[in-house]
């Protein structure tokens, strides 16, 4: 039976029992014996050294219950080796001679001994083993051509832990962690900082001699040069006050923004997420993507990973704003910044696979033609109205338009949307027709001819008149699915029709011999000819320039004195008059 012992090494709490406690304390005091000849940096190498330990102990710990014994031990010395300067109790180490130090793997950390802003250029060189300039203009052109290089930077220089310790600045580098290595390090950065000091005092001994030997004073121009320095700073330090501000204005402002739109987002609960958000208040409506519509992955985590993707580098961007305000302000640990990092990767992915997804959505055309009968034949009139429904669409006016308008039919939502294209052909046979040809995209031919066949479209014929929808009704999923529908009614030769002023904005380039404009075409008479249709009360100030060159060029006028006919051929006129008299020729 051992008596354990309870140690406190590198600020970390271990049981040991006393034999591996004896070993420890022996080999830490050889270490201490071997660094006794020169003080310098000791105490701060053998602490060091012990932090090192300390770290390699917690690592085999796998629970607090755990008591290091003599077999950690050898295996720790076995990583951290021996100085080769001491030679006291070598019977205890006499084993441990024969293991070199392992090799160390490097670890990603920012060099603060060698930063131009937060050591993330120099500590990625020194982890992917290149020289650091190389790596600074790799950033330099991300920047300026990229324009993604500043904000991978900044969550790098959040994420990246700082090498602080000599152990860590040797993990940086990929040197391993011994006791000769921890040595060598400190004594290097005691060397740096000692002939930084006496750089200093030596420039501060020039100065003072100058002053007080040469008895020189500084002149008018440099006291102007020192004060505008001052100013600057002083400008440089209000302004990058000012920017961190802005920085936890703009990203406070976005935060409750999105925090307001994920509580408002259509019928989403708390509890229990309901499918029926398609139509989010707020500003939400008008910025979610369109993939969120039909949709294989389910609503609820669409709007999670939306808020989340957007969420988490505006945290991120707060910090930052009070870490410029406040050097007070403590960073999030490193658990803290992977668990984000990794919470927003998963987010962008989801996002990306539902685009992607959408994108296949729509990838095929499909059609669904619908033709019906028209009890119409040569010299009936047939009157045609667009007709709306002020129950179901807030529009004060029905006409054509692109957008899409979300309603409620029999308490069911829907979309509405007047994309209603009409136009008049002829046709050879007695009786009239209509052809109406639903369109709408898919992933496949089959799922976009159902989707066009689900469009929601009627009509009605009473007495004559041909009363259409100027809308029609669609499920939510098929939003962007660039749906609409094209009605074409076909007439017999000599039927008129009579277009109501309804029909200005639906009317799709219909031919007719006069080369009116369709939105002159309403609320006027037209006769179906072989030709096209031939407006019988239109004014001839509409009528299309070709028109009125022909008709121009040939006239023919048929009252109670007889039949004139006026024809000009090539700036030659000829006119021919039939009247009791006879005919006449001139």
């Amino acid at each position: 039976m051992n008596k354990t012992i309870n140690i406190n090494l590198g600020g970390i709490f271990f049981h040991i029992d006393e034999l591996a406690y004896q070993k420890l304390k022996l080999y830490l005091d050889a270490i201490r014996r071997s660094l006794s000849d020169d003080s310098q940096g000791r105490d701060e190498i053998l602490n060091d050294i012990e932090l090192r330990i300390g770290e390699l102990l917690s690592e085999r710990i796998t629970n607090d219950r755990m008591v290091i014994n003599e077999n950690d031990i050898d295996e720790i010395t076995k990583i951290m080796g021996r100085p080769e300067d001491y030679s006291v109790d070598e019977e205890i180490f006499e084993d441990e001679l024969k293991y070199s130090p392992k090799t160390a793997s490097k670890k990603l950390f920012r060099d603060s001994d060698d930063k131009f802003l937060g050591g993330v250029c120099s500590g990625l060189a020194h982890y992917f083993g290149m020289d650091v300039i190389w790596m600074r203009l790799l950033w330099l052109v991300l920047f300026f051509f990229l324009g993604t290089g500043f904000l991978i930077y900044i969550l790098l220089w959040i994420l990246i832990p700082q090498a602080e310790t000599t152990a860590e600045k040797l993990q940086m580098k990929g040197e391993p962690v011994t006791i000769s290595n921890i040595e060598r390090k400190i004594r290097e950065e005691f060397q740096d900082v000692s002939s930084r000091v006496k750089s200093g005092v030596n420039e501060v001994s020039d100065t003072v001699r100058s002053s007080e030997f040469k008895n020189k004073t500084k002149s008018g121009i440099q006291e102007v040069i020192d004060t505008i320095g001052k100013i600057i700073l002083a400008i440089l330090k209000v302004f990058g006050k000012f920017i961190g501000a802005l920085i936890i204005f703009i990203a406070a402002i976005t935060l409750i923004a999105l925090i307001i739109a994920a509580f408002s987002v259509g019928s989403i609960g708390i509890l229990g997420f309901h499918q029926d958000f398609m139509n989010p208040p707020f500003f939400f409506n008008s910025i979610h993507p369109p993939f969120f519509y039909d949709s294989i992955l389910p609503s609820w985590l669409l709007v999670i990973f939306g808020f989340l993707a957007i969420a988490i580098p505006f945290v991120v961007l707060f910090m930052l704003g009070l870490k410029i305000l406040s050097s007070n302000v403590k960073s999030f640990s490193t658990t803290t910044k992977l668990s984000l990092l990794g919470v927003w990767i998963i987010a962008i992915l989801g996002l990306s696979f539902a685009g992607i997804n959408f994108a296949t959505q729509n990838a095929y055309d499909g059609v669904h033609n619908q033709t019906k009968d028209l009890p119409i034949i040569a010299l009936d009139t047939l009157t045609i109205k667009l007709i709306g429904n002020d129950n179901l669409s807030n529009e004060k006016e029905l006409r054509r338009r692109n957008n899409y308008e979300t309603v409620f039919d029999n308490n069911v939502e829907k979309l509405y949307t007047t994309r209603v294209n009409l136009d008049i052909k002829s046709t050879d046979k007695t009786t009239a027709y209509m052809k109406i040809r639903k369109e709408s995209d898919g992933k496949n031919r089959l799922t976009a001819n159902k989707d066009a066949e689900s469009i929601e479209y009627k009509f009605n014929l009473t007495e004559k008149n041909l009363l259409l929808n100027g809308y029609f009704l669609s499920d939510l999923k098929n939003k962007f699915k660039d749906q609409l529908i094209d009605i074409t009614v076909y007439l017999p030769v000599n039927s008129v029709v009579y277009l109501d002023k309804s029909t200005q904005t639906y009317l799709n380039d219909v031919d007719n011999v006069q080369n009116i404009y369709d939105g002159d075409m309403p609320k006027h008479y037209f006769k179906m000819t072989e030709n096209g249709l031939e407006c019988l009360d239109c004014d001839s100030s509409i009528f299309g320039d070709s028109y009125k060159n022909n008709t121009e060029n040939f006239k023919l006028n048929i009252d109670e004195n007889g039949v004139e006919i006026n024809v000009n051929d090539g700036g030659k006129d000829a006119k021919v008059k039939i009247d009791k008299k006879g005919v006449k020729i001139g």
